[in-house]
């Protein structure tokens, strides 16, 4: 459904009849496959601003239909807050419209964490087959296609973070307790984590490694470096996998970036590297690649680019800073530049800035360097010898309330200007910048981050290279919802944000 969407140019384009027909006879088949293997029902999902992934099911017999015709659903989830309240905005809000959902069948894989069911990512087109303007999934695409015009592609990958409670999703209580990063916790929840891989695994997820963290009942995982839409489709997937598989071992699962007030939070940090060509296309772009706080990030093998020759990253190979290429280091700087404005997308929670604080490998001031962990913006070198594959950029200011397509695609709106205005670099930070003076940060040029919700929307609003790509439509809604949760939580304690958020995400 891709070129259906958009074109290689990023233009829209409508679904007419001819596509209907084809999208339809594939579902039929499909339908029939997953009625074979006792699939009763499959789950339509987007996720909305606030970044939770909402949710229309139909039953495998409907799964034509929806297809061709699609599914009927309310503009007015794009103006839900986290705790389900509604705001109105300039182009959401009221009970006004009907939009369709059209599940992508190039997406749609059965869940084993739920038996009997299966998912596919939703693209959302109005009733005449024009794609929906607050589409963050159909917004990613069109990022994509821009930066393909422009002979450019990504590889990217989320890390997810999650804390696992006992009970029912009431207070917290650690489900292990041994020490951070230590065998003792695989071995507390040892049947919980196998039965975890075994059923990413069989939804086709590439897993590349999974450990402890550092709070109580914390663990993450990292999984293949894919394409941008892939990437974001793939981290739905995994979370409402780890969830389904946390439920039926008796846990709850948060994703919160806040967990407990006196804790550390979760992060949802992204990988990313810029490519001359199409590392995909030969079906490579996974070879070997991995996203892990200690791994070597989003790169990859592959073939395929402008003129069929290899495809070639750019975060590597070139005589700029720790071997970035010019258009390397240019998309970087792009990324830098717009990091206050980009929290309000990726950073999106009022609990967003309790997480978000120095020298807890948050990210929390706005400068790089060469595998800092405190840098919002980490550069990964690679392995000698893989460096070619394996170097990427690591967004570690960026967490688990962020809706994946909406992030990446202001991710690669912020590249592109860079690379659009030759950007470059300031110097790299190789220490913690929360260890400095404010007057020798000051010196070097190192900004805080903002410290509130409320400062990021006004940079995301102030930002015209990302209102440019993004749209009015984005701007306008990100900023309406996220005022409603600044006033929702109005005068709230930590505890009492973190209480509110805790199992929302």
């Amino acid at each position: 459904m891709e070129e259906t969407a958009y074109g290689r140019d990023g233009g829209q384009r409508a679904l007419d009849r001819d596509e209907r027909a084809r999208l339809g006879a594939r579902a039929a088949a499909l339908a029939a496959e997953l009625a074979g293997r006792d699939v009763a029902a499959v789950a339509l999902t987007w996720v909305d601003i606030s970044g939770i992934t909402r949710t229309k099911a139909v039953p495998v017999a409907r799964l034509e239909h929806a297809a061709t015709w699609g599914v009927g659903m309310s503009p007015v989830f794009d103006a839900f807050l986290l705790d389900d309240s509604i705001v109105s905005g300039r182009y959401v809000g009221g009970p006004v419209g009907d939009l369709r959902l059209h599940p992508d069948l190039d997406r749609l894989v059965p869940l084993p964490a739920l038996p009997g069911w299966a998912l596919a990512p939703a693209l959302r087109y109005a009733q005449d087959g024009t794609v929906h303007p607050l589409d963050t999934r159909a917004l990613l695409r069109r990022e994509v296609a821009r930066l393909a015009a422009l002979g450019w592609s990504a590889l990217t990958a989320f890390e997810v973070e999650w804390t696992v409670s006992e009970g029912d999703g009431g207070g917290f209580r650690p489900a292990s307790g041994g020490p951070a990063y230590g065998m003792t916790r695989i071995s507390e929840l040892a049947g919980y984590l196998r039965d975890l891989l075994q059923a990413l695994d069989a939804s086709g997820v590439a897993v590349e490694q999974i450990h402890p963290e550092y709070a109580a009942g914390q663990y993450e995982l990292s999984v293949a470096a894919e394409d941008p839409v892939g990437a974001a489709d793939t981290a739905v997937l995994v979370r409402e996998t780890i969830r389904a598989v946390s439920l039926e071992h008796g846990f709850v699962a948060s994703f919160s970036p806040k967990v407990e007030a006196d804790s550390v939070g979760n992060g949802g940090h992204i990988h990313l590297s810029l490519w001359q060509g199409d590392p995909t296309a030969a079906g490579t772009a996974a070879d070997g690649a991995a996203a892990g706080t200690a791994g070597t990030g989003a790169g990859a093998t592959g073939a395929g680019g402008p003129a069929g020759g290899a495809a070639v990253n750019v975060m590597a190979g070139g005589d700029g800073p720790y071997g970035m290429t010019g258009a390397g280091e240019a998309f970087a700087a792009g990324i830098l530049d717009r990091l206050p404005a980009l929290l309000a997308v990726g950073a999106p929670s009022v609990a967003s800035y309790l997480r978000l604080i120095p020298s807890h490998w948050a990210g929390a001031y706005a400068c790089w360097g060469l595998e800092n962990r405190e840098a919002a913006l980490r550069f990964v070198a690679g392995a000698d010898g893989e460096r070619a594959r394996a170097a990427n950029l690591e967004i570690k200011c960026f967490d688990p309330a962020a809706n994946p397509y909406l992030a990446l695609a202001a991710l690669l709106a912020a590249g592109r200007a860079g690379i659009g205005a030759e950007a470059e670099l300031p110097e790299p930070v190789d220490l913690d910048p929360g260890a400095l003076s404010a007057d020798a940060r000051a010196d070097r040029g190192i900004i805080a981050l903002p410290s509130s919700l409320e400062e990021s929307v006004a940079a995301f609003e102030a930002d015209p290279a990302l209102r440019e790509a993004l749209g009015e439509a984005v701007i306008d809604t990100v900023a309406v919802v996220r005022r409603g949760e600044i006033e929702l939580l109005d005068g709230a304690t930590p505890e009492e944000i973190t209480a509110a958020t805790r199992w929302r995400h």
